[in-house]
């Protein structure tokens, strides 16, 4: 079997999508995910951009063991040298540098000349080169690009050291078939094109990136770079979770290829992502979403009762999705909540699993049923990477069609109960407004969103929120059977992590 390498860049593409900013401790939690999940390359950021951007690749790269660690720079010396001064504490190093190469990047963004371009290009990995020997070359916009310069471009770069030249759709412009023809057309055109690993990157703004990857492995791309659920900056990226099972599915056409993904984990890692960024995954998503494996239709019910495969080509336990069975109950005790905690992939320790296993005893005396996607959400919100300086102790509403909603709310601060009470335009304003006062943070909402865990009547609620406040903006989530609770722990958790960055 010949190997296709996953290059994720959910960390850096991906959190480039506007409001999907990610701090240190989340990108380190994204990263060992991604590392346990099987990718090859973590591409952990852009380190010239930012001081917090720097020292969380830096962390990534000192933390992570397994996957190569990539830091992105432009064709400039000083991003080169802050790559490799964030990336140099891995194992394994790769510095990645970019340079545009289509006419409108040449003359309207970098108001330089082909020659000129060229010369940059073959400057930047010579000098990249003396850092560490994993070098990647990407002409952005290579789809737009005029093709011999293209091609001149890479075959200069792979003479200088580089050992992975990429092929962006930078503005997800091209179709499958004039994209393989394009990778085609390098390896046909390109005289040293065997000294380098062909990969590509490809965006989604005509909803084609995942399909033009595709194409390009067929026609002889041994990288893809991707994003979990698909995230990045417009329209997203190619998502990793199609490419992958779309190469494991259809093994008639892909033949003798394989990711070394372990699939199971993700669903898993697709929460998380979803979790952390703030970004909730559509219904109707291929592989991860909530959709992708209920069946509503009575023709569709009869078939899978029958015969799974004749409306399923994946198993939902390929990926990771446990089901909405039964699981644990009110008797149920802390041991089994543990051992169905390790099945479904969440090991937690002491203090965590002592935290869940509150929520889990509360929230089995309110439902009849437990799922497993309950005690997923529980585990999310009580496993937060930020220690709480603010925890909910109660709260009271007194709302209605004909008065003017109230609510007291008590958080516990330092071992000491403080209360508030507040008014506002429906139940879970005045909660905020009296966590405000409680708190003395000014929150300013800017993203709510209400969506239910599992069915019935009894389900288990998730908020998501986005919350600015102290000049941050931070996304979090909360869970409650009571869709009220569920805000006021949202809100919380947000105000949490913002005292904790």
């Amino acid at each position: 079997m010949e190997k296709i390498i996953i290059f994720d860049t959910t960390l850096r593409d991906g959190e480039q999508a506007p409001g999907a900013s990610l701090n240190q401790k989340e990108k380190l939690e994204i990263a060992q995910a991604l590392a346990h999940l099987g990718v090859d390359i973590i591409e952990a950021g852009f380190p010239i951009s930012s001081k917090g951007d720097f020292e969380a690749v830096e962390a990534v790269a000192k933390s992570i063991k397994g996957p190569v660690i990539c830091g992105l720079a432009r064709a400039i010396k000083k991003d080169i040298d802050a790559a490799y001064q964030a990336i140099k504490l891995s194992k394994n190093p790769r510095i990645h540098v970019f340079l545009a190469t289509s006419k409108i990047h040449m003359r309207y963004k970098l108001k330089k000349a082909e020659d000129e371009i060229l010369r940059l290009a073959v400057e930047s990995v010579s000098y990249a080169k003396k850092y560490c020997l994993d070098i990647e070359f990407s002409p952005e916009d290579a789809t737009r690009s005029e093709r011999e310069f293209l091609f001149r471009v890479v075959e200069a770069v792979i003479n200088e050291g580089a050992t992975t030249v990429n092929i962006p759709d930078t503005v997800g412009y091209a179709e499958p078939q004039e994209y393989g023809s394009l990778i085609n057309a390098i390896k046909a055109n390109v005289p040293n094109i065997n000294k380098a690993i062909i990969s590509v990157h490809c965006h989604n703004d005509l909803g084609l990136a995942v399909a033009n990857s595709l194409e390009a492995v067929k026609n002889g791309a041994r990288q893809v770079e991707c994003t979990i659920n698909g995230i990045g900056e417009r329209a997203g990226n190619a998502s990793m979770e199609e490419i992958v099972m779309a190469i494991k599915t259809r093994r008639d056409i892909f033949t003798d290829l394989e990711t070394q993904i372990h699939t199971e984990q993700i669903y898993k890692i697709s929460r998380l992502v979803s979790k952390l960024t703030g970004f909730l995954v559509a219904p109707n998503k291929a592989i991860v979403g909530g959709n992708a494996f209920r069946h509503e239709a009575g023709i569709h019910q009869d078939g899978v009762l029958k015969e799974r495969s004749t409306y399923e080509i994946i198993k939902p336990e390929d990926v990771g999705f446990t089901g909405t069975g039964i699981v644990l109950g009110k008797h149920s005790g802390r041991h089994a909540l543990s051992e169905r905690l390790k099945e479904l992939g969440l090991r937690l320790n002491e203090e965590q699993l002592n935290k869940v296993n509150a929520r889990f005893k509360a929230l089995a005396d309110k439902k009849k049923n437990i799922f497993d996607d309950d005690l997923i959400s529980i585990v999310e919100d009580e496993t937060t990477a930020f220690k709480p300086v603010w925890k909910l102790d109660g709260f009271e509403i007194n709302s209605g069609s004909k008065i003017t909603p109230t609510a007291r709310v008590d958080l516990k601060h330092k071992n000491k109960i403080i209360s508030k009470t507040s008014s506002g335009d429906g139940p879970v304003d005045a909660c905020f407004k009296a966590i405000d006062k409680v708190t003395g943070v000014k929150g300013e909402l800017q993203d709510y969103r209400i969506e239910a865990v599992t069915k019935g009547k009894d389900a288990l609620g998730e908020v998501s929120l986005k919350l600015k406040a102290k000049n941050k903006v931070v996304s979090a989530r909360g869970s409650s059977t009571d869709i009220i609770e569920a805000s006021v722990r949202a809100y919380i958790n947000a105000l949490n992590k913002i005292e904790g960055l």
